[in-house]
């Protein structure tokens, strides 16, 4: 057995009280910025995120952000179990959702769910404790009173610059920004606790027909950035907005502001990726601006 795998049964070990001896692993989709693993032993199951070991704090506020939402009693999250970093790796932990398929009762309910864990509120400010990720870019989460400026400068803003710094050859940040803050100078949300980073990969239905979440980039802002991310690729069903919109219907003007939240992603996926996606975000922003 490689030395971090013991590192990890050990860490498990140490947390649950339950000694756990890796039997087997296998390697399974973690995403596009991490490896993931179904790791077997003692009767247990755990899925395992791995990455570079400069990225311990990337996976302690992904912890964080689950803990925060399974507090909500919403809807399901895979529970942290323990998380840190080995000599090659940082890794985090996490209890084993074997997932299906579902119709379109289960992604009704999943819309509910998601609207009572917007609802359940938990601050009056948008931002969150700490900063943490988006994919692998830094997600900054300096606290504000106001979700336009918050918008603007904390997520279009750092993400401008760094796609201009990517050579991407954006307008200025002075004028989007200008922009933004008019676009969203009547919007006052109420400050939900958001997932983030809500794309169809993201969300899934266990076998026992239960919706569950993961992989978030948690932070409390507008719930639409949310429900519009889950326009962006690929989209959910329409029984999941049928759902959603039983609980807590979506203003009238979400449409006008969709484009505008899903901006954060497509520049953070040029910053990421490159390719395609810096000539989409330079439509969205010519429509914006």
């Amino acid at each position: 057995m490689s030395t971090f795998w013991r590192e990890i049964s050990d860490h498990i070990t140490a947390i649950t009280g339950h000694e756990f001896e890796l039997e087997k692993q296998r390697s399974v989709g973690g995403g596009c910025i991490n490896e993931g693993y179904q790791i077997e032993g003692s009767s247990q199951r755990y899925f395992v995120k791995l990455n570079r070991p400069n990225h311990s704090e990337m996976f302690a506020a992904e912890a964080l952000g689950l803990q925060q939402m399974f507090a909500t009693k919403s809807i399901l999250v895979p529970q942290p179990i323990c998380w840190g970093e080995t000599q090659s790796n940082s890794y985090i932990v996490m209890e084993w959702l074997e997932l299906g398929s579902g119709g379109a009762g289960a992604w009704q309910e999943m819309g509910r769910q998601l609207a009572a864990m917007h609802k359940a509120g938990g601050s009056e400010q948008f931002g969150w404790d700490r900063n943490n990720t988006i994919g692998s870019t830094p997600q900054i989460n300096t606290w504000c009173d106001d979700w336009a400026e918050f918008w603007a400068e904390t997520r279009i803003g750092y993400q401008l610059r760094l796609a201009n710094r990517n050579g991407g050859g954006f307008p200025d940040m002075k004028q989007v920004a200008a922009r933004i803050k008019e676009i969203l100078s009547d919007v006052q949300p109420q400050p939900s606790l958001v997932h983030g980073d809500l794309w169809s990969g993201n969300a899934a239905i266990a076998a026992d027909g239960t919706p569950v979440i993961f992989d978030p980039a948690a932070y409390y802002g507008d719930r639409e950035v949310d429900i519009a991310m889950t326009e962006l690729f690929g989209g959910f069903p329409p029984s999941f907005y049928k759902g959603y919109n039983e609980v807590w219907p979506l203003d009238s003007g979400y449409g006008d502001r969709r484009d505008l939240y899903n901006l954060y992603h497509v520049l953070n996926h040029f910053n990421l990726f490159g390719g395609g996606y810096g000539s989409q975000a330079q439509r969205i922003i010519q429509r914006l601006i």
